[in-house]
């Protein structure tokens, strides 16, 4: 052991450093530092603040924007922010640029970052990111892409970017789900040199193929008319000989997902006793999601404040999740325990409200407790939907 520990101390010390350096690349290290905009300086307090994101510029004069709960500011928070709500693909954090609008009304943003090592003449880098229309736009658009560059954009214009696609969707698709998150992937081979990563559209107008969007009934506000994207999970990693870039599709098949997401009219009288107006509430969730919808703050926003004004009340909260998922739980971690996961986003919640977490008593029901609301007229997705939920019962 003892000649073999010199030999390789030896060698490693004749070694080029620049050849350790790409030594250490061939290990799928993400050359995109901060990929996720987890990273920032500072605390962000308006939208267009991209630059706090550690790496992350706006290469125009349209600053790109920044999401992050730490800003405590709700325009610029997640999951909810000012163009709409998604949770994260992945830490706390997200980034947001207009990607299209109608006769070009709303200058187009982007997102640039300097990657942490030049890419190498001839190698073949898998690049990825992820994309989520906000609610509030009025279009969707196809074309957003990622460009590889040897220098940096860069001007005070507020001017869209045309040139090369060099990483886009397969299909080119419009870009139209308000919910969850779409990646765009591909393969790159380099020139050598190339040094920075730039997102958004740079396709023109006249090109750039477009739909309308209709907005939710359950998200406030007044639609922008353009396109404006979440941006999450950004990557550039070197694929060794022999190595595939995984640029399948979503880890489930889209079409065994329901979308829907139940919602009902709840109503509250002065009549009711404390007990009665939190025991009717209710909050409903997409499938595999614990993002809490707006009709569930609502309801949690009246049960703090009946559970302040009832300081002796405890809360059982009862999550519920539907045999989709708990069939999806099995094999992919990511829909495992939903209500469990439910119960928590819940309980979060309630004490960021001021609700002690000895008052909240979590109780997990997995899917043998259908809902009361679901009927025989109702079709299987509906049903469903109606299972993904959390209620309350009060404990004196």
């Amino acid at each position: 052991m003892k000649s073999n520990t010199k030999s390789i101390a030896t060698i490693l010390a004749v070694i080029p450093m620049s050849l350790l350096s790409f030594s250490a690349l061939s290990q799928g290290e993400n050359l995109v530092e901060n990929g996720g905009f987890e990273s920032t300086s500072g605390k962000a307090k308006k939208l267009g603040a991209i630059e706090m994101a550690t790496g992350w510029v706006s290469p125009t004069g349209v600053r790109a924007d920044l999401y992050t709960p730490a800003a405590k500011v709700p325009e610029i928070s997640t999951p909810t922010n000012f163009y709409g709500i998604e949770a994260p693909k992945e830490g706390s954090n997200y980034a947001g640029i207009y990607a299209f609008s109608y006769n070009d009304k709303v200058p187009r943003s982007y997102i640039m970052a300097k990657l942490t090592s030049p890419l190498k003449k001839g190698m073949t880098y898998c690049v990825q990111f992820n994309v989520s229309l906000a609610e509030l736009s009025k279009y969707a658009s196809n074309d957003i892409a990622a460009h590889i560059s040897k220098k940096a954009f860069g001007t005070e214009e507020k001017s869209s970017i045309i040139d090369k696609s060099h990483i886009i969707h397969p299909d080119n698709k419009i870009f139209n789900a308000l919910f969850g998150w779409d990646k765009v992937c591909g393969t790159f081979v380099a020139e050598g040199g190339e040094k920075y990563i730039t997102i958004g559209n740079f396709t023109n107008n006249a090109n750039t193929k477009y739909e309308k969007s209709k907005k939710p009934d359950n998200v406030k506000g007044t639609p922008v008319i353009g396109a404006y994207y979440y941006i999450d999970d950004v990557s550039v990693v070197l694929l060794e000989t022999g190595q595939a870039c995984d640029c399948g599709g979503p880890a489930v098949d889209e079409n065994a997902i329901s979308s829907t997401i139940y919602s009902r009219s709840i109503n509250v009288s002065e009549k009711m006793t404390p007990t009665q107006k939190i025991e009717v509430q209710a909050a409903y969730f997409g499938f595999g999601k614990d993002l809490l919808q707006p009709a569930a703050l609502n309801s949690l926003d009246l049960i703090a404040n009946e559970m302040k004004a009832n300081p002796t009340f405890k809360l059982e909260i009862y999550g519920h999740s539907n045999e989709g998922e708990i069939e999806r739980g099995n094999e992919k971690e990511i829909f495992a325990n939903m209500d469990q996961k439910r119960i928590d986003a819940v309980k979060t919640y309630l004490k960021e409200k001021g609700i002690a977490e000895n008052r909240l008593i979590a109780v997990t029901k997995g899917s043998s407790e259908p809902s009361s609301e679901v009927s025989a007229s109702d079709d299987d997705d509906l049903a469903q939907a109606k299972n993904r939920r959390v209620t309350f019962k009060v404990i004196k």
